[in-house]
Parts: structure tokens; sequence; C-alpha cells
């Protein structure tokens, strides 16, 4: 998909002059296109293409490669870039006007956050305002306005652009066509070639045993018997959300009267959680219910088809010094438990906290992780188990122990074949299906090329 999107190449430009670069910025919007007279060197629909739009975009390429130490001269290599930087034009043109006809549309928010981020990334390359506003000068920007204005308008088209993507992922028309190991091969040569793989980060994939104190009797007979007398004021007329505002443990949803929103199965809610909102008809209240969290009274507000709207209360039991210290031992008895051979399954089911993932199967960062888990795993072989480390809980207001095993350690290397090519692989059929997408709007489409 990325070969259709027309990028903003302003913000590497900027980057490439607060950096030194000595070449002469590319005229931006406001600026004269740099030819003698513009016309027309597309026609798509009952939209045209002119020129300097062609030689803005290109100008802005050549000054990226230049910049990148890729300084091109040959005037073949010019021109066909131009050939490609208008065919992509019209690409992007065929897909808004699809776009339009499908009654797409995106919000001003929408907009007004991409614009916001990309020109923050701008912005922060530079030391001054005053340099700022130099470098826009330098691009043909008459000021920071103006820049929004041609940021604004480039986010809507790209926003388009993917909402029309993404509902043709969603009606079944992109799928992914064949691709051979030789075209695979071919643009993980052109990747590493233009140094668009950087070196790949140190990894890690692992499984954990997460261990919750649990509360004693007393205190958990406590907090039932709270969450028993709220059920009652809710069925002698009280306000559920009103309720749920004044008594709610959920740091998340208590200021919204216990609100959770639209749910759908299958999302990784707690399974009796699950079970309860999809029992209950709209309107009306669940009985109290335990889950490892503590106890709960929902409200189902709304329901359509796999999904409710629904609200909640929950009453957690205290947790003192006593429950962390059992907490502790409980887990320091899992790490040697598992170290003498016990099965993982059989330690997950007995003690894990549901809540917490069990397993992280793909390879995540090791400067990504929770200093925790970071300091955990620092020396560590593959197949080793920690000993238990506490992370924190703040809806709790007490730790968690944690029991980790390594499954897989990468360390920080240049990117291979076998890396990317799944990843790969997959890109091109998809792009190979946009491509043949696009082939049939054009045969649907006025379509003159002029240049």
């Amino acid at each position: 998909m990325q070969k259709f999107l027309i990028l903003v190449t302003t913000a590497a430009m900027l980057a490439g002059a607060a950096a030194g670069a000595q070449e002469t910025a590319p005229p931006g919007p406001g600026a004269p296109p740099g030819i003698g007279i513009d016309r027309v060197v597309a026609v798509v629909g009952d939209s045209v293409i002119l020129q300097s739009d062609v030689e803005q975009e290109l100008q802005q390429q050549l000054l990226a490669l230049r910049q990148a130490g890729h300084a091109v001269q040959d005037s073949a290599t010019v021109q066909k870039m131009a050939h490609d930087i208008l065919e992509q034009m019209v690409s992007v043109e065929l897909l808004l006007q699809e776009a339009q006809r499908q009654k797409l549309d995106v919000t001003d928010d929408e907009v007004s956050s991409t614009v916001d981020r990309n020109v923050q990334t701008v912005r922060a390359r530079f030391s001054s305002d005053s340099e700022y506003r130099a470098q826009l000068a330098m691009a043909g920007f008459g000021s920071p306005t103006e820049f929004r204005r041609f940021q604004t308008e480039t986010a809507k088209r790209q926003l388009l652009q993917q909402k029309l993507f993404q509902k043709l992922q969603g009606d079944g028309k992109l799928t992914p066509l064949p691709v051979s190991q030789a075209e695979v091969d071919s643009a993980f040569k052109q990747l590493k070639a233009t140094n668009q793989l950087p070196p790949l980060p140190a990894t890690v994939t692992f499984r954990q045993i997460v261990i919750a104190p649990q509360p004693s009797p007393k205190e958990d007979s406590v907090a039932l018997l709270k969450a028993d007398s709220l059920l009652t004021e809710i069925q002698h007329g009280g306000d559920f959300a009103q309720i749920a505002k004044r008594e709610s443990m959920d740091a998340s949803s208590k200021e919204q009267g216990g609100d959770l929103g639209w749910q759908r199965r299958g999302t990784g809610l707690l399974p009796l959680f699950e079970r309860v909102i999809f029992s209950i008809p709209p309107g009306k209240v669940s009985p109290v219910f335990r889950t490892s969290l503590g106890y709960h009274i929902v409200k189902v507000e709304r329901a359509q088809p796999a999904e409710v709207k629904v609200r909640q209360i929950l009453i957690r039991p205290s947790i003192d010094s006593a429950d962390i210290a059992r907490a502790k031992s409980l887990a320091d008895s899992v790490a040697k438990l598992w170290r003498a051979g016990a099965s993982y399954d059989t330690l997950v089911a007995k003690y894990h906290d549901p809540v917490e993932s069990r397993i992280i199967p793909n390879p995540f960062p090791r400067s990504q992780l929770p200093q925790t888990y970071q300091d955990a795993f620092a020396g560590a072989k593959v197949n080793e188990i920690t000993d238990p480390f506490q992370i924190p809980d703040k809806s709790r207001g007490a730790p968690k122990f944690v029991v980790a095993q390594l499954t897989s350690v990468e360390d920080k290397h240049d990117p291979t074949l076998a890396d990317y090519q799944e990843k790969i692989r997959a890109q091109l059929g998809q792009e190979k299906a946009f491509e043949k997408y696009i082939d049939g709007l054009r045969q649907t489409t006025f379509v003159s090329i002029r240049l």
C-alpha cells in the first residue's frame, strides 16, 4: 500500500536542511513552480494534474537522494522518476475519486491529530522558532500557517486512501495475490540497498506465571457484604451510574459512572465477566459475581449482535502486608516447582493471575520491556527460570510477583532475509492486489497521460 500513498517529503527535506545540507530547498506549494509555462500532464476523470505538481515532487525526491549521498545526474533516470511520480499521482487521484464515490470521509479531529503530530515532528528538529521559519521559507512556505494548511490537505488525502484501503479489505476485495521467491529476494535486496532496513534490536520471547496477592477470608467477606449492600440499593431504585461513581473501585470507569462502553466477544475479557454480560437482557442488572479482580455488579444498557454496552461496579477486597508476604512465598515455591520439572501448563492453571498475559510469543525488544523485566532477564539464558520479581499493580495498590522463563534471545543484528521474508511476501501480495484494483479503476475512469 505504501507505494501508492504519496507521502509528505517536506519533513525529510527540512530535517536534511537542519543537519547542514547545503542544497537549495525545492519550492513548496506557495512558491513558483520553477518552469516557464505550466501545463496539464494528466487528466483523471474530472481532475487534472499539472506539470508543476510533478516538478515539485521530483525536486523533493532528488534532494532527498542527494542528502542520502545518491546524486542522480543522468537525464534518463530523472525522466523515469518523473514518469513514476506522475503514475503515482494518477493512482492517488483514482483512489480519492473512488473514496468520494463510496461516500467515505474523514473527520476534522482525525485530520488535526495527524497534522499536529507531523508539524510537531518537524518543529522538534529545530532549536529555535527563527530557524524553523527560515527552513520553511527555503522550502517555499511563507509561514508556519501555510505549512500547516499544506499538511492538512496532505493528511486528508492520505487518511481517505487509508479508509478506502481498510474498507476494501473488509469487503474482501483485496485478496493478496501469489508472490514468487525471486520477487521476495529482489524486494529485500532493494530495501537493503536503499538503507530502509535498519539493524534489528535485541529481542526476547518468554512465558511467565504472575502471582497476585489474595485477600484474607475476613477482607473477602467484607468486600462481598459491601457489594451485596450496593446491589440491594440498586434494586430499591438507586441510580446505578451514581452509585458506581460513588463506590466503584475501578479507576478507569469510576468517574464515568462505571461506563465500560461497548464490549465485544473474544476481545480479552475475563471469561466469567464475558459470560455474565452477554447473558443479561438490556436494562437488567446482574447479581454479584466474583472474578480475580474482585466483586462485580454489571448493568447492560444496550445490546446488538456480538456486543453490549455495559456499566459495572467493582468492589475489591483490601490487601495488606501479610497477603503480599504470602504471595511472595508462593512465588518462591512456584519457581522451585517449575525448576524441578513441574508442568508449566499445570502451574499456570493453578497459580497464574488471569488478567495478565501468559506468553509473549513474538520477539519483543528488550529496551521496551518494563525495567523490572529488563533487570530480571539481564544475563539470563534461554530456558532459564528467573527468581520471582515484583511488578506494580496500580489498580490494586499492591505488587504482583512474576516467575518467568526466556524462550528465545536474539542479539542486535543486521536484518537478514529470514527476518523479513514473510512480511515482504505479505506486503508484495497486498500491493499486487492493490495494483489490480487500481487497474480496474483505470478501466472505468477516463485517464489521459500527457507528459
